[in-house]
């Protein structure tokens, strides 16, 4: 991009604000086609901004404090690279070799951050990757405090040297959607690892759930008692202590070793860790909030999937509708359901908060309008949360938006409940999505659904196809059933039931008990909460005590108070 400065011939105290725009507003970017396409930035407060290509124009005027909008109308796709001009007074910006297409923002956690690279089996793909129409704008990961209105990065097109540092799902979702429109395909990609939802919904959104306004109420509540001088010393006592730990396991077999702690984090503020409410909404979500673009993609939960968590058919249409009213768009919006993880169950009706959010991941589909869900319980690993298959989760991805926002007549989902009737001492079962009818994956008998009478005890069901979308679901054991579940583990070996394209059902359950979540004690979870803190400060003391003379009264003051809480914190030591 070529910025063209004025050169300024006033005198200094009448010096103009620069053009400028956010660094997504760049050389190879990609606009949204057939809409008229935000542009944004900042100049001098009250100048005039024209915004020009391909023959069209905008112009706007910059407010007070610089900020200024425009939007241009861009058209059919098309795939010549073309020149955004920007100008206001003698300064201008143009941005090179600007495509119009399909864009899309990808979001989410380390599912979605992972990159193409990392699993072997794309090596050859990666080879051969040569789509100058597809491009991706990578954000870096950063966390701020307030709202940002820019973020860095840059838009590069698909080849060999770029693609492996694509995200995998990303670029599957975006291929397909290339080679089958034939026009080009952006893609914003922002996404951290290892973070819950509610680090992706703004603050102000998450006030308005009790869940989650707790979490952001105790946020606050640590930002207000954070001791940054204090936390120093606390952080530089671990890391004395872990450099000395691995100095020590140098050069000792790896049978001696044991497991080698891991390095200590430096500290950081509340609102500027990445993983609290809020705070990637902040740095790493606002500064593309109005960008023109079809929809977005999602690939999250797993740092919502544990007991006590605030239920993810809250959360997700939360942020969901959060994003929608900021963009002031109804953008379709199409996620993927946790895989498989963790060693296979082996008995019916155990409680398991990874099913529980899987299925409802499943439920959104009924209360968000324009979502869709990537059905994925055949794709996961047993001992890797992150599962090296991200073509089938980015391909089932592009189906829904196929379908949904491009008209093409495909079976878009695997099998989805849909309705259940008790009778005759049986459950029958419809499933939306069968296609031309249900089948089990390997052509043997229907494995993994549950059925359970008034009495809330589980069994393992007979299961038998009947007809084009229904599944008769029965047990010796259960006379009278009232209930089924299928699916419901966190990995459910042998679950089989597919529709005729072999894309697998979805967990469900008809019941509404309350025996699917493994219960939380509050109060132990808070004691251990308030113990791992005592534990931060007798360590800040302990640092702070051994910069004095043990004969100080500086020393014996820190050490009275370090010898009060040592006893407080050994009280409340877990009692074996």
């Amino acid at each position: 991009m070529k910025h063209i400065v004025a050169l300024l011939l006033l005198t200094p105290s009448l010096l103009f604000a620069e053009l400028k725009v956010p660094h997504f507003f760049s050389d190879h970017m990609v606009l949204q086609r057939e809409r008229a396409a935000a542009i944004w930035g900042k100049a001098d407060a009250g100048s005039e901004v024209n915004v020009s290509f391909k023959g069209k124009s905008a112009t706007t005027k910059a407010a007070a404090d610089g900020k200024w909008r425009a939007e241009i109308e861009t058209g059919a796709a098309d795939a010549k690279g073309a020149v955004l001009t920007i100008s206001a007074g003698t300064d201008k910006i143009e941005i090179q070799d600007v495509l119009v297409g399909e864009v899309w923002f990808a979001s989410g956690q380390s599912n979605m951050y992972y990159t193409m690279n990392r699993s072997p089996e794309y090596a050859g793909l990666i080879a051969e990757s040569n789509h100058p129409a597809l491009r991706m704008f990578n954000a870096p990961l950063v966390t701020a405090e307030e709202n940002q209105d820019d973020i860095d990065g840059s838009w590069k097109a698909a080849t060999p040297e770029t693609v492996a540092d694509y995200s995998a799902v990303a670029f599957f979702f975006a291929r397909k959607l290339h080679l089958e429109l034939g026009v080009p395909v952006g893609v914003i990609k922002s996404a951290w690892g290892g973070k819950p939802v509610e680090t992706f919904t703004s603050r102000e959104a998450l006030n308005t759930l009790p869940g989650t306004k707790a979490l952001v109420d105790a946020m606050l509540k640590d930002e207000s008692s954070f001791d940054q001088a204090k936390a120093d010393a606390a952080y530089a006592t671990k890391l004395e202590q872990w450099k000395a730990t691995m100095a020590a396991a140098k050069g000792k077999a790896d049978v001696d070793r044991k497991r080698l702690p891991k390095k200590p984090d430096a500290p950081k503020r509340p609102l500027l860790t990445e993983g609290r409410p809020g705070v990637l909404y902040a740095a790493m979500i606002h500064p593309f909030v109005g960008y023109t673009m079809r929809g977005a993609i999602w690939y999250q939960g797993e740092g919502n999937a544990k007991p006590g968590a605030v239920p993810y058919d809250q959360t997700l249409p939360l942020m969901i509708n959060d994003w929608r009213k900021r963009w002031g768009d109804e953008f379709s919006f199409y996620y993927v359901q946790l895989a498989s993880y963790h060693a296979p169950s082996t008995e019916p009706g155990t409680p398991d908060s990874w099913a529980l959010c899987q299925d409802r991941m499943r439920r959104v589909l009924a209360t968000t309008p324009k979502t869709g869900m990537a059905i994925t319980n055949d794709v996961g690993e047993a001992n890797d949360i992150h599962p090296k298959n991200k073509k089938d989760p980015g391909e089932r991805l592009a189906r829904w938006a196929l379908a949904k926002d491009y008209g093409k007549e495909l079976i878009y989902s695997g099998p989805l409940f849909k309705t259940s009737e008790a009778k005759d001492g049986a459950i029958r079962v419809t499933f939306d999505q069968a296609g031309e009818g249900l089948t089990s994956r390997d052509g043997g008998a229907l494995k993994r659904f549950e059925i359970a009478g008034a009495d809330k005890k589980w069994k393992w069901a007979d299961a038998k196809i009947d007809g084009k979308d229904v599944v008769l679901v029965s047990s010796a054991e259960v006379k009278q059933p009232v209930a089924v579940r299928y699916a419901w583990a966190a990995n459910p070996e042998g679950a089989n039931l597919v529709n005729s394209d072999g894309l697998p059902a979805s967990v469900f359950r008809t019941d509404d008990w309350d025996d699917v979540e493994i219960k939380v004690d509050a109060s132990a979870a808070q004691a251990a909460n308030e113990r791992r803190a005592m534990g931060a400060e007798i360590r800040s003391i302990a640092a702070e005590r051994a910069k004095h003379d043990r004969k100080s009264p500086e020393y014996q003051a820190l050490n009275k108070k370090f010898q009060e809480l040592m006893a407080k914190y050994k009280e409340g030591a877990p009692k074996k």
